[in-house]
């Protein structure tokens, strides 16, 4: 059910650089395709347009009452604290009040900045696995990994200590896998949810060896995958998540981008490549539609999104595709799980 007559606008500072808007206008478009407000649209301090006063004004001609203010900054600062509120009509250090525009009357609710948040490390550190990534291409050499393949491998022996026994009785093609998972999550109940399609190990072992690509469905399961390893059998990590015609097609249909992406990725074709879901239930639904529909023959699915929403209906589906799969029962999964399956394939297969 959509909110009505609340408007929420994204404030960002502006830039002469045309990204700095295009980044901004598609974060307005993410959020207006996961959220119940029918008004989501993004205003500028400076150098960009709209301005923030016509925002508001544009908010309010589209029938909006009450307006949310979002500044998409990191920290308070003069802008966030004086600046804004200012060009909003509001006093200053005031986060609600009511202005008038076109001989309406507006409540106005200011929010804060967007400041640190667990969600902001982790795309801190894709990025940084990334950088890391590209200069171990660059340079070929392996020692500014030493030190983390160390830890990874304590962390493995203390994990095949504590379920020693329980990976005695895995079939031996899953224990690498879950040991990946488990190792990622620091949490054991994965050794019982992963759940393991008749051959989809084999299947993914085989596609990575043809030089099949990884479709991914967000970045930062793109981001974690080992793409030098991949790249040495021909494969790529790609996701269409920011692809113009997912950002059209998820406009146009009022669908989730993440959904979006995956039918434009069966568009393009992804018979005998690898599907990906980390994140998005409803991308994990999309693709199943596929399948069921002869759309899309990928050679190996892999869905683990998390939450209380279709997630755990969303994987339940896939597991019953007749396709191999690899899939998290229940609600627990996220792409880190998804990563970790990805490259303890890849480790396989090298």
């Amino acid at each position: 059910m959509k909110t009505r007559n609340i408007a929420l606008i994204l404030v960002g500072h502006g830039s002469e650089l045309t990204s700095y808007k295009e980044t901004i206008q598609k974060l307005t478009t993410i959020v207006r395709q996961r959220s119940s407000f029918t008004i989501v649209s993004s205003g500028f301090m400076k150098a960009n347009s709209p301005s923030i006063p016509d925002a508001v004004s544009s908010a309010v001609e589209q029938g909006a009452d009450k307006i949310i203010v979002v500044p998409v900054f990191l920290a308070r600062s003069l802008h966030t604290i004086t600046d804004i509120p200012r060009i909003l009509g509001l006093e200053n250090g005031q986060k609600q009040g009511k202005i008038s525009k076109g001989g309406h009357s507006v409540e106005i609710a200011y929010c804060e900045p967007i400041g640190a948040d667990d969600r902001l490390a982790d795309i801190v550190l894709d990025r940084a696995a990334s950088a890391l990534e590209d200069l171990d291409v660059r340079k070929g050499t392996e020692s500014s990994n030493d030190a983390g393949t160390e830890i990874f491998e304590d962390s493995l022996m203390l994990i095949r200590k504590e379920f020693g026994k329980k990976f005695e009785m895995m079939p031996q093609l899953q224990v690498p896998i879950v040991e990946r998972v488990v190792h990622a999550t620091a949490d054991p109940e994965f050794a019982q949810l992963l759940t393991f399609g008749k051959d989809a190990i084999e299947a993914g072992i085989g596609a990575l060896k043809r030089g099949a690509d990884v479709i991914v469905d967000v970045k930062m399961v793109q981001s974690g995958i080992n793409h030098q390893t991949l790249r040495r059998f021909g494969g790529r990590v790609l996701t269409y998540i920011d692809d113009e015609k997912t950002i059209d097609l998820a406009h146009k249909e009022r669908v989730a981008m993440a959904a979006a992406s995956m039918r434009v990725a069966t568009e393009h074709g992804l018979d005998g490549d690898i599907v990906v879901i980390g994140n998005s239930p409803t991308a994990a639904l999309t693709i199943a539609d596929a399948v069921q529909n002869k759309l899309a023959k990928p050679a190996l699915i892999i869905a683990t999104p998390v939450g209380f929403v279709k997630a755990a209906e969303s994987k339940d589906q896939v597991s019953k595709l007749p396709i191999p799969s690899i899939t998290v029962r229940g609600v627990k999964g996220g792409s880190a799980v998804a990563v970790a399956i990805v490259n303890a394939l890849l480790a396989m297969v090298r």
